[in-house]
């Protein structure tokens, strides 16, 4: 992908994989709280959590997510069922990709994990 704008810092992680623990709501708080801390990322919001209550396919049912950084935010997907969430870090400075595979692989219990910068 061509970089359109080199003058603006950005860092962008795909984190996708099949965790073992039981997900809600106060999981995931505790979820993004855990990766901005190990991150040293600043939230200025409280999390926003959707779960669409068995509107759609059961397959899909589970969470989504977002918590607004100062230096942009992070989205989160969780199908519940199938027990796989997948995760995007965007942000607008440096953060190292390995701690945040490694934090979200061992909050979550992940079996098999994959990520991809882009």
């Amino acid at each position: 992908m061509k970089n359109l704008a080199p003058n603006i810092v950005r860092q962008r992680l795909l984190i996708e994989g099949f965790y073992g623990i039981d997900a809600n709501k106060s999981v995931i708080v505790d979820y993004f709280k855990t990766v901005t801390n190990a991150l040293s990322l600043r939230m200025y919001g409280e999390p926003i959590i959707f779960s669409p209550g068995g509107e759609g396919k059961d397959i899909n049912q589970g969470y989504d997510a977002f918590v607004p950084l100062i230096d942009s935010g992070i989205s989160l997907y969780v199908w519940s069922s199938a027990k796989f969430l997948s995760l995007i870090i965007y942000t607008c400075k440096g953060f190292d990709e390995a701690k945040a595979v490694e934090v979200t692989k061992n909050f979550w219990k992940i079996s098999k994990i994959e990520s991809q910068s882009f």
